[in-house]
Order: structure tokens, then sequence, then C-alpha cells
């Protein structure tokens, strides 16, 4: 039997994907964030804006990161936000996806919760409409805002939820990011405890730089039921066999761990492999592909190469990814096998 013809790279574009962590302010495209910073008189240093992506540490990446937020000014910018990143995610052949917004800092500011999350919707709704794709918002806990601040979040979004407000719908879970080292995760149990009583799914960015040790608070502790990174999870033996017994999923970042955190020297060296090969459930992800200059696709064939995987890995841990999901299970079956199918006739 003969394959596609396509190479490894091309094959892996085409493959049907799933993520489970990307930051929608971290796919803002340059000449959209140039745009709006225009529209909404944010100043920015003057250049091209990619000459912003630079830094040195987590730190250091958060403050750009806080910039590039800082452009969306409106509900019509997040509705633009929300369609373009679901035509750039569709070019890199995923089909669904669960991704994080970050809103406190645009509440701070004095937007409102329901008309980010309207905007985000409505534009998330055109973007799958045109691309046949399906995407679910996680709303996230900024941590350098503090627990109190969480909480307030939730309730507001809870109540958004239960007023039938529009788009609120599509958001499926919470979360929590930022700097992970100077904020006790343990400050947001109330947040995490409202949003489990609301129906509402779990997870938390833990482990990119802060220990192991703390991956396990968020786990149990909060009752997170992924961790977005855990990076720091392959240091501590017995919490790896714990993750792999209770199924709970990492949503990892390879080439942002690398880049953006400096938590390994390259993707070559990254856990992922020892982690999975310990019975870990992970998946693949690009994280603030805008920023990183990697998108879902040249993640898959970058950490490919890294790890000289073969396709059938690739194409499992593609699986993988649906499985870590929040799919039902009917929902699983079909993705799955629709990935299955599609990866038979791609094959190289």
């Amino acid at each position: 039997m003969t394959g596609s013809g396509l190479s490894l790279a091309e094959a892996l574009r085409a493959l049907p994907k799933v993520e489970l962590h990307c930051h929608l302010e971290g796919a803002l495209r340059p000449q959209t964030v140039a745009g709006l910073a225009r529209k909404n008189g944010v100043p920015l240093p003057p250049g091209d804006v990619r000459d912003l992506y630079r830094w040195e540490s987590l730190d250091e990446f958060l403050r750009v990161f806080w910039l590039i937020q800082s452009v969306l000014g409106d509900q019509s910018d997040w509705e633009r936000l929300g369609y373009e990143s679901v035509l750039d995610g569709a070019a890199t052949g995923r089909v669904y996806a669960e991704v994080f917004v970050s809103p406190m800092r645009h509440l701070a500011a004095g937007q409102t919760l329901a008309s980010v999350i309207e905007g985000l919707s409505a534009g998330l709704a055109a973007g799958d409409a045109e691309t046949g794709a399906t995407t679910r918002l996680i709303v996230n806990m900024d941590r350098s805002y503090g627990g109190e601040a969480g909480l307030q979040l939730m309730t507001e979004l809870i109540g958004l939820r239960r007023a039938n407000a529009a788009g609120a719908d599509r958001v499926i879970g919470i979360g929590m990011d930022s700097a992970e080292l100077t904020v006790d995760p343990l400050s947001f149990a109330p947040a995490y405890r409202e949003a489990a009583a609301a129906g509402l799914r779990r997870c938390g960015h833990q482990g990119q730089v802060a220990p192991a040790a703390s991956i396990g608070v968020v786990a149990v502790g909060l009752g997170a039921e992924r961790i977005d990174h855990g990076v720091s999870l392959i240091d501590d033996p017995d919490l790896v066999a714990f993750f792999a017994g209770r199924g709970i999923p990492l949503t990892m970042c390879p080439t942002s761990n690398v880049v953006i955190a400096r938590a390994c020297g390259s993707v070559g060296r990254h856990p992922l492999p020892r982690l999975r090969d310990a019975g870990v459930l992970v998946t693949l992800n690009s994280d603030d592909p805008a920023m990183t200059g990697v998108d879902l696709a040249a993640e898959y064939a970058t950490c490919a190469a890294a790890w000289n995987w073969s396709w059938d890995q690739m194409v499992d841990l593609a699986l993988d990814g649906v499985a870590a999901s929040w799919l039902d299970d009917d929902g699983k079956r079909a993705l799955s096998a629709r990935i299955a199918a599609e990866a038979a006739r791609l094959a190289p």
C-alpha cells in the first residue's frame, strides 16, 4: 500500500487535531495588534509589532502579553479576535478547541465580562460556521489579581450563565494563569468551589516554573481536572504515578516552555515523552502561537522531529487530545473516529 505522498510535516498539518491550551490574546495576529492599538489609542513602541516578542523569562513575557491584551478595547475587538483565531487555528488542522481568555485586566479597566464573552462568542461562532470547527471557551483568572478577585469573576460568570446571557453558553470551564511563584494557588479555592458547584469544568496553569508539589496542590487542593503545562511534574515520581493512575491530563506546550518560560533547554529535552511513557495523559498545544511564531501544526512537526516520533506516534498523541477534552462520550467517539480515518488517508 502506497502512502499519501505528503511529507510528515504536510500530513501533520492536514491531520485533524484538538487544542486544549491556547490563549486567545496570544493568538492575536500582529497586524491586528497594530490596527487595534491605533484604533484604541494604545501606544506601542515604534517598529514592527513582532519586535516586541522578545523576553528572557516568564515574567518578562507576561509584561509583553499584558501589553498585547491592552489593545482589546471593546466588544467588536473581542469579536474580531475570536473570528480570526478560529480561521488561523483551522489552517493548522485544528477541528476542536477549548481556548482561554483572561479578562481580569480588561474588567479592571472598565470593560464588562458580559461584553467580552458576547463579543468573543460571536467571533468564535462565525469562525466555526466558516471552517466547520468547534470552539469552546475557558475563562481564566489572572493570579496576580488574587483569590478574592478570582471569586468575584466566578460569581459574575456564573450569574451570566444562569441569566442565559449572550455567548455565556460557550463557556465550559474555568482556569487560572499568570505568575506562578508569587501567589498561593489555594487562595483561589473559593472560586474553584463555586465553579464546581455551578457545573463548570476546572483546569489550572501550574508547574511551568513552579515545583512539582505545586502541581499536586492545584490538582488535589483546587480540584482541577486538567493541569496546563505541568513541566515540573517529572521531578516527582510519586506524583507522576498519581497523575497516571488518576488519568489527570496535562496540556503541554513544548516550544512555549523553551522560548517563553525557559523551563527546559530544548524541545528534544522536554519531559512530555517521558511523562507519556510513565502513563500520564499528555496533549500537545501551541499556547501563544502568534507570539512565538509556532502554530499547532508547526508544534506537531517540531516535536516529531525532536523526538524522532513516527506518524503513528503523532496520531496517537492527537487522539490523546480527544481523550483529555471535555467533550461528552459521544463527541469523543465521533472525533476519534474522524481522526483515525483521516490519519489512514494522510499517512506519509
